[in-house]
């Protein structure tokens, strides 16, 4: 045992060596920290990681909000601790509301993050948060501690051999330990993103005013995908309480500095923003999965639940114990999809038909794939697939479970796959999302309340809309003032 254990030591020792390139000194604190990366490893990851994040979450088209979001977000990079390295900046088409950043310089907002923001300086304030996740290295940092975390776990597994049935819960388990940083990553990033915010120019007690609004909200959302921004920003307690201090300290040390807000600038901006949900990209209702821009359809069985996601459509039921998988593939023709994906995922092709699915021509497969479960057995997964050709693309499903499941769970795949067909409702094909609407006060003077009367809002929304607007329903509007309320 004491020469495994010694074998294990050598092993991490050389490990670690083989990882580090040397200490990089922080561009923030000027402190030499340990680093695996030099800073164009680290732009070359963002690189890497940023076609991932788009595919996975989609990006909001509207050129005029993300030209004003590269302007501000690239002087600002300008002013940074790192003004050199090359900043990218993404809207991603999530309802969620959360901003992250990734190696390298790469910043992505949600859409859901930009319909909550009442003003500019509240949207640089967050841009500059983030930013300052970049320039202090807190995501590169993220990568050094998982890298360290790996080396660490395949030791222990070297050390104490029992450790290696448990590999993949641990691996998992040290991912979501560093998913979020840490409280003093935070705390440097409220600094930052005071300290950029005011340099260019806004009033950065608009951002703990946005802290605010996030605690009311208290982040419960039952969106998949994005984590929501209380889930991967640890709330350090006080945060606006420390942003105000830390913004006061920042314009004494710039007197000449004027400071913005710029609430009407940034209503006029966001109007007609997609909110919520967009069901163009597809929606459910009463067990039917509708998709209006790519128009088709198809059922899916009751207590199953259904995940949409620009990558894929997961439909799983309530034991867990198999999985339904939709995609969208470019290549052209269902049997040259259907080889292309029994070869690519090494799939035993058991059998193989051509049928017709509702006037679409489509392939009909099973297969099977051998693999070992975590003790080390044989098990074997067995795939129900149909390919199905429409509008020049291949549509996919597939559905999978251990095959002593199969015949069970066949039944329910194919009254799914079977059904699939064109969208045709009119009233489906052409539904709309809610939408960001602005409305300009023409009363001398109106409580939100009665500005909500007026302009229809349902009841039940009130509240939301008037945390959407960072004010209370009993607030006085005066002639000019801007609120949100939605609309088609």
């Amino acid at each position: 045992m004491k020469t495994i254990k010694t074998l294990s030591v050598i092993l991490l020792i050389v490990s670690l060596v083989l990882l580090i390139p040397s200490c990089a000194v922080n561009p923030v604190t000027g402190k030499k920290q340990l680093m695996f990366m030099s800073e164009e490893q680290e732009v070359a990851l963002g690189t890497q990681y940023d076609p991932t994040v788009i595919s996975t979450f989609g990006l909001y088209e509207n050129e005029a909000l993300l030209n004003f979001v590269t302007e501000k977000g690239t002087e600002m990079g300008k002013i940074s601790h790192r003004p050199n390295l090359q900043y990218h900046f993404r809207i991603l088409d999530s309802p969620v509301v959360n901003a992250f950043a990734v190696p390298g310089g790469y910043i992505y907002l949600t859409r859901g993050i930009l319909a909550q923001f009442n003003n500019e300086a509240e949207l640089m304030g967050v841009l500059g948060h983030e930013m300052g996740h970049v320039t202090a290295r807190h995501t590169a940092q993220q990568q050094t501690r998982q890298q360290l975390s790996q080396v660490a776990l395949a030791a222990g597994m070297i050390a104490v051999p029992e450790v290696a049935q448990f590999a993949g819960e641990a691996a998992a388990a040290m991912e979501l330990l560093f998913l979020s940083f840490s409280r003093a990553n935070e705390r440097e990033a409220d600094r930052l993103g005071v300290e950029y915010s005011s340099k260019i120019g806004y009033d950065a007690h608009k951002m703990a005013d946005f802290f605010e609004v996030l605690n009311k909200m208290q982040m419960a959302s039952s969106h998949e995908g994005v984590p929501t921004w209380m889930s991967t920003h640890p709330d350090p307690g006080e945060r606006n309480v420390s942003v105000n201090q830390i913004t006061e300290e920042w314009q004494a040390k710039l007197p000449t500095q004027s400071y913005a807000i710029n609430t009407n600038e940034y209503l006029n901006l966001i109007d007609g923003l997609v909110y919520g949900e967009n069901p163009r990209h597809g929606f459910v209702e009463n067990n039917m999965f509708y998709h209006p821009d790519l128009a088709f359809q198809f059922p899916f069985p009751e207590n199953w639940t259904l995940i949409n996601s620009p990558l894929q459509v997961q439909i799983v039921p309530e034991d867990q114990n198999a999985a339904m998988i939709f995609e969208l593939s470019q290549d052209k023709g269902a049997d040259a999809v259907a080889q292309k994906t029994i070869s690519e995922l090494q799939l035993k092709l058991i059998d193989k038909s051509s049928v017709s699915l509702n006037g679409l021509n489509a392939v009909a497969t099973i297969s099977e794939q051998v693999s070992q479960n975590q003790s080390g057995e044989e098990q074997v997964v067995k795939i129900l697939s149909y390919f199905i050709e429409k509008d020049a693309m291949v549509y996919t499903f597939h559905g999978l479970c251990l095959e002593d499941n199969f015949n069970g769970y066949k039944p329910a795949f194919e009254s799914t796959m079977k059904n699939f067909a064109r969208l045709t409702d009119a009233s489906k094909l052409n539904i709309q999302p809610t939408r960001i609407k602005v409305i300009s006060i023409r009363s001398a003077s109106v409580s939100l309340k009665d500005a909500f009367d007026y302009y229809k809002v349902p009841q039940d929304k009130f509240e939301e809309m008037a945390l959407l607007n960072n004010r209370e329903l009993s607030d006085e509007l005066k002639r000019g003032d801007m609120i949100k309320i939605l609309g088609k």
